[in-house]
């Protein structure tokens, strides 16, 4: 028992961090605006862990995390505002999906020049990846993409070995469950656009 709590009073920015984020997932999911609220506060704390891991593309993916979720919970409310009820989810275009490859190998390529570079990062190729596939995924949700959950599913997948391997354990047992969370999403966000389509 005084081992847990030891550890919990050691690692309590992670564990509130992580709490936030399941919190951002299950809102993400049911397509609540609020999700952007939550995903602005989790990053604040994320911020913090990935600079004292040295996990520099996680840490300055939170402050485009800030961003976009600003960006995110505009477009959501604007697409309420003018069509009077929630934003629908939609699918890219191919031109969409052809734009959005090359811009995940230009971004995963300038996130390993910098992390190879210029910082001490111990991981820069995987680092570089996940933070690529990371920024394009959180544009397409903020866009209600039905696809981002398929680039989360693989982003979130890859976090899982990397935070194992810089011992961040509660955040590892987290992206476990973001990705079993993003198969979810994916499904529910197909079943809730499909319906929508049945209702035109």
């Amino acid at each position: 028992m005084s081992t847990i709590f030891s550890y919990t009073i050691t690692h309590w920015i992670e564990i509130v961090g992580a709490i936030l984020s399941l919190i951002y997932l299950d809102l993400s999911i049911k397509e609540k605006v609020s999700l952007w609220f939550f995903g602005i506060i989790s990053s604040v704390f994320y911020i913090v862990i990935f600079f004292q891991t040295k996990f520099y593309a996680d840490m300055s993916l939170q402050f485009y995390y800030v961003i976009i979720s600003i960006y995110g919970w505009i477009n959501w409310k604007r697409g309420e505002q003018e069509k009077g009820k929630e934003l629908p989810t939609t699918r890219m275009s191919k031109k969409l999906f052809v734009s959005l490859i090359i811009a995940t190998v230009l971004i995963y390529f300038i996130y390993y020049l910098i992390l190879s570079k210029f910082t001490d990062s111990t991981i820069p190729k995987a680092d570089s990846l996940v933070g690529a596939l990371s920024i394009v995924g959180t544009w397409m949700l903020a866009r209600k993409l039905i696809e981002n959950w398929l680039v989360w599913i693989v982003a979130d997948a890859l976090c899982i070995g990397l935070y194992l391997y810089k011992g961040l354990f509660p955040t590892a047992i987290l992206f476990v469950i973001y990705t079993i969370m993003a198969v979810v999403g994916y499904f529910q966000w197909k079943k809730t656009m499909e319906k929508h389509t049945q209702q035109k």
